[in-house]
């Protein structure tokens, strides 16, 4: 064959690229379940928005907010506590909005939408990188959880706590979301009477531990300090990061319509940002728990933030001793199983994501799913626990940079300057390699707020470092995408497939089309079409699974 001669276009046997159509197949198959990589088809999305949201507030159920408001309470100081409280769950609420109507509305993860939102097909890597980080974070947090309430209540060693709440998991996020569903869905009620029910009660009939817990100036013995608040802000904005995990199950939300509006306007803002709420309320329930335990047992601020200590001392108010136990022991159980699922589940596809982004090879979900839970058991092998305060804090100014940036780019970029394209784009072939809107962007925020965490601005400035990381991404990212001229989005303005992407209420189609590869069909937001004509010139089309593990890059469409 002469090396000028174009070469002859491949069959659905050889694949993609160099990589056998079997494997390619096989990939597609497995990803069936959780849309890896991929727009979540309007053929699954069977669930009412009611069922989404139930299942996204699920994951919130986590008991590590009980932690975060007790130690920045008995730190603090209540009034500073709520401050900082309050603060930060105006920013998070404020950033996540515009990501979790896009998750909503265009049925994809956070990965996909940032891709599109400044960062580029391969830029979003850094960002899926923070968010894995994330979950194995809250993962080995929740799983110390865990632990001690199974050594109250069972005696069991920490370190065999540490491996049994790692490996409950694993068969439990094997099906994706319907298994996932099922469960959240389940458990909540007896998740909310287990942990509202007590409080409630220790409130009303103990009304003096209310005047204790609104007194209470924290170990410095100050009143109002805005320093304070903002260093316990800097903790709580860890948490920014969740809106991811909320967005996992939000991207398979059913589609607008006149008829479903309202209900799918509630699911998306309580599902969605609407988690800072719950969370918010936990964290100063937990702080007053913990003032409780500090000002009637004696030696108390050694546990005091322990979420089953401070339950076992609530639940005693109410019944004998052995039952208070059982029942602590089985909340801190199912709060810790039905958060870190979602977890385990969101960091595997993160970590899996990427992986196949720079190898162009689809190893299971599953590998990743075991990577994630043993990064999470070394961290609480390693007690992590006892440094809660200060990971979350450093976490913060990366966390809030990155989702500031992806903000800034929908709500600035997008609707107010028009600049990035308003509807999103994520697959390999339509955008740049790498956007420096967001990349920069990020390293700016990120590099800056992290520089005045440790002290570069002094003593003064260090406790605003995460305000430092809003503002900064808020700012460069409209910057930047004006210098840049918004060059760097899209590398194609058409995917060469005729079928409109949208219906007439705005939802991507629910049209399909065969993929030439794997011979499966896709529905039209999933598929563009390929660089090779089929074997009589016609077009031929590729998922973006398909696409994304071509490894020679043949299938790519030339840029415009």
């Amino acid at each position: 064959m002469s090396l000028d001669a174009p070469a002859p276009p491949p069959t659905a046997r050889q694949g993609v690229g160099n990589a056998p159509a079997d494997d390619v197949k096989a990939a597609t198959a497995e990803s069936l379940e959780d849309y890896t990589l991929r727009f979540a088809p309007r053929s699954y999305r069977r669930w009412k928005p009611a069922v989404v949201a139930t299942s996204a507030l699920g994951g919130i159920a986590y008991l590590a907010d009980f932690s975060i408001g007790a130690n920045i309470g008995l730190t603090h100081g209540t009034v500073n506590g709520i401050i900082g409280i309050l603060v930060a769950a105006a920013i998070i609420f404020l950033s996540g909005f515009p990501l979790a109507y896009y998750a909503a509305r265009y049925n994809l993860d956070l990965d996909l939408i940032t891709r599109g939102s400044g960062f580029g097909y391969y830029g979003s890597v850094i960002t899926n990188v923070i968010f894995a980080s994330f979950t194995f974070i809250f993962f080995a947090t929740e799983g110390s959880i865990m632990a001690q309430g199974l050594y109250l209540g069972l005696g069991l060693p920490r370190w065999i706590g540490y491996l049994a709440s790692t490996l409950i998991i694993f068969p439990l996020v094997i099906y994706g979301m319907k298994g996932l569903a099922k469960l959240q869905v389940a458990t909540t009620p007896i998740w909310l009477i287990l942990m509202v029910i007590p409080v409630a009660y220790l409130v009303i009939s103990h009304p003096d531990s209310v005047e204790t817990f609104l007194s209470w100036t924290g170990e410095s013995g100050e009143g109002v300090n805005f320093a304070s608040a903002m260093l316990a802000a800097g903790v709580c904005l860890s948490l920014i990061a969740q809106i991811a995990e909320q967005i996992d199950y939000l991207r398979f939300m059913p589609p607008r319509t006149p008829q479903n509006r309202r209900s799918w306007w509630a699911a998306t803002i309580l599902g969605g940002p609407g988690w800072v709420l719950f969370g918010a309320t936990k964290q100063i329930l937990g702080m007053f728990l913990a003032v409780y335990l500090v000002a009637n047992i004696p030696g108390a601020r050694d546990f005091a933030n322990e979420p089953v200590q401070q339950f076992l001392v609530t639940y005693e108010q109410l019944m004998p001793a052995w039952l208070a136990l059982l029942l602590a022991v089985v909340l801190v159980v199912i709060s810790q199983i039905k958060i870190n699922v979602t977890n385990a589940y969101s960091g595997s596809l993160a970590w899996t994501n990427s992986f196949t982004r720079l190898t162009k090879r689809y190893p299971g979900r599953l590998v990743f799913l075991a990577v994630n839970l043993g990064i999470a058991l070394v961290l609480m092998e390693a007690n992590m626990f006892d440094f809660l305060n200060a990971i979350l804090s450093f976490y913060a100014n990366v966390a809030m940079s990155w989702i500031c940036v992806v903000a800034a780019d929908i709500v600035i970029n997008k609707h107010l300057l028009g600049i990035s394209p308003k509807k999103p784009e994520f697959r390999r072939g339509m955008l740049h390699d790498w956007n420096p809107v967001g990349i920069v962007s990020l390293l700016l925020s990120a590099g800056i707020s992290i520089a005045i965490y440790f002290g570069a601005l002094g003593e003064a400035v260090q406790p605003f470092s995460p305000l430092f990381a809003v503002g900064i991404a808020v700012v460069a990212t409209p910057l930047m995408a004006i210098a840049t001229g918004g060059r760097f989005y899209l590398r194609r303005s058409e995917d060469g497939i005729d079928l409109p992407m949208y219906d007439e209420h705005g939802n991507p189609t629910g049209e399909t089309l065969t993929c030439h590869v794997t011979g499966m069909d896709f529905e039209r937001p999933d598929m563009i079409a390929s660089a090779v004509p089929g074997p009589d010139g016609e077009t031929q089309y590729l998922s973006s699974l398909a696409l994304t593990t071509d490894r020679t890059g043949v299938h790519v469409l030339p840029r415009d």
